[in-house]
């Protein structure tokens, strides 16, 4: 089962979409609140902001964001990049510095239009990456963050994978299971992401000279068996930004430790918002 828009998960918050026109898209967005709460404003208390996968959309969270909102006491929400799940299709060619223009034009166009001036960020894969290149531009606008699985450079690793990937997409039933998010975009989807990492054009994509504009305070988890990155990601996002960053690895987990081991992934991160975030 997956959230539909009146799902309810059972720990006290509810959710509802709402649909965002934002430059040149429409983003669905779903909140995350507490059901006996009165206040609705998301710019009175830091909100947890969940920045999807390569592959992802709001339903491919899963059941974590209303456990990490739960737990955390914080409302959030979690929204389709354009291209993704409910929202707008492309309009262009992706770029190799899609993930710069999601961070630096689109999601600040999101946070403007929800009045949302300072939040909490967690970003899987792609998701990180864009979470750590917000935080380094707009550092003022970022409580603290949560990478999960980030990339920061082009490793030989995560070609393999993604080639892998490529070649299961080919092959089996896999287009069918994505088609339950993305619908008539998911070739499109599927194929923004392949021909993005396997091209010459990215292979030199790095982005560790932004990191030392991230001062927020930052969570940088990831899967000991993460076949799509090694512990260089995790080192050099540790060693690069210049606020507190706490390495955080998760056993017997590969890209998806949110989904993999949600239990621990919900404390940690928890535990490491109380500490770095605990009246914002």
């Amino acid at each position: 089962m997956h959230p539909s828009d009146d799902w309810q998960p059972e720990c006290g918050i509810e959710t509802h979409d709402q649909m965002i026109p934002v430059l040149d898209a429409t983003l669905r967005v779903r909140h995350f609140s507490f059901a006996r709460r009165q206040e609705t404003d998301l710019s009175t208390s830091a909100p947890l902001i969940f920045l999807h996968e390569g592959l992802g959309c709001v339903e491919m969270w899963k059941d974590f964001p209303p456990a990490l909102c739960a737990a955390t006491g914080r409302p959030g929400l979690a929204y389709d990049r354009q291209g993704y799940g409910r929202s707008s299709p492309f309009v262009r060619p992706r770029t190799p510095d899609y993930l710069h223009t999601e961070a630096y034009t689109y999601f600040p166009a999101l946070l403007q239009a929800l009045g949302i001036s300072r939040a909490i960020l967690i970003g899987h894969s792609d998701g990180g990456s864009i979470a750590l290149l917000f935080a380094s531009a707009f550092p003022e606008r970022v409580c603290c963050l949560t990478t999960i699985a980030a990339h920061v450079f082009v490793e030989p690793e995560t070609v393999q994978g993604i080639a892998q990937a490529k070649t299961r997409y080919q092959r089996t039933d896999w287009p069918h299971k994505l088609a339950k998010y993305h619908k008539e975009k998911t070739d499109d989807v599927f194929y923004a992401w392949t021909e993005t990492w396997l091209s010459s054009e990215f292979a030199g994509w790095n982005i560790e000279r932004e990191l030392v504009g991230v001062s927020s305070p930052a969570l940088v988890m990831q899967g000991v068996d993460d076949v799509f990155g090694t512990a260089k990601q995790v080192d050099s996002i540790v060693c690069n930004t210049s606020g507190p960053a706490l390495p955080c690895w998760i056993a017997d987990c590969g890209h998806a430790p949110h989904l993999e081991a949600p239990e621990q992934a919900t404390e940690k991160i928890r535990a490491f918002i109380a500490e770095y975030a605990p009246r914002t």
